[in-house]
């Protein structure tokens, strides 16, 4: 049911084909896990198909080993009129010790179609219920400010013909 669940996480085992030659999982795979646990916290919450718009100041922390404990917890913490912001952490465990580490960190939007070739369609507004979620929605609020001074940047260089 639309605006009813504004987390998802998912949790599985890193396996030996996630990772690269240095023998820990590439950024790739991770930003993989990222999209699709957005992507399902997106749909749950807006009850629509939903696209990638921007992911914002991914941080790849500490490495993820062959084995870990993988969890990705995708949270809403902003809404628009047709867009969801997303705070996804993904955190890595080995399974022998009792101690979970943040190994990436980013902010995802999504924008809520009508249909998959659609136009945008209004979302179920959210509201933070903490002064934890608070925060985080400030944290959305300004890089939506960044994100528009870089695309005013993008569009004056594409000007310039650089």
């Amino acid at each position: 049911m639309p605006g009813q669940q504004h987390e998802v996480n998912f949790r599985f085992l890193a396996q030996p084909t996630d990772v690269n030659f240095g023998g820990k999982v590439h950024g790739g795979m991770v930003m993989k896990w990222i999209d699709q646990a957005g992507y399902a916290c997106a749909v749950a919450w807006s009850g629509a198909y939903c696209v990638t718009a921007s992911i914002s100041g991914i941080q790849f922390v500490a490495p993820i080993l062959i084995g870990d404990l993988v969890t990705v917890k995708a949270r809403l913490i902003h809404t628009g009129r047709s867009s969801m912001h997303m705070a996804v952490d993904v955190l890595a465990q080995d399974l022998r010790k009792d101690e979970q580490r943040l190994a990436t960190s980013c902010v995802m939007v999504f924008v809520a179609l009508d249909s998959p070739d659609g136009k945008p369609t209004q979302v179920p507004a959210w509201e933070p219920r903490t002064e934890a979620e608070r925060r985080l929605q400030e944290q959305a609020r300004k890089l939506m400010d960044m994100s528009k001074d870089m695309a005013s940047l993008v569009h004056e260089r594409a000007d310039d013909g650089a």
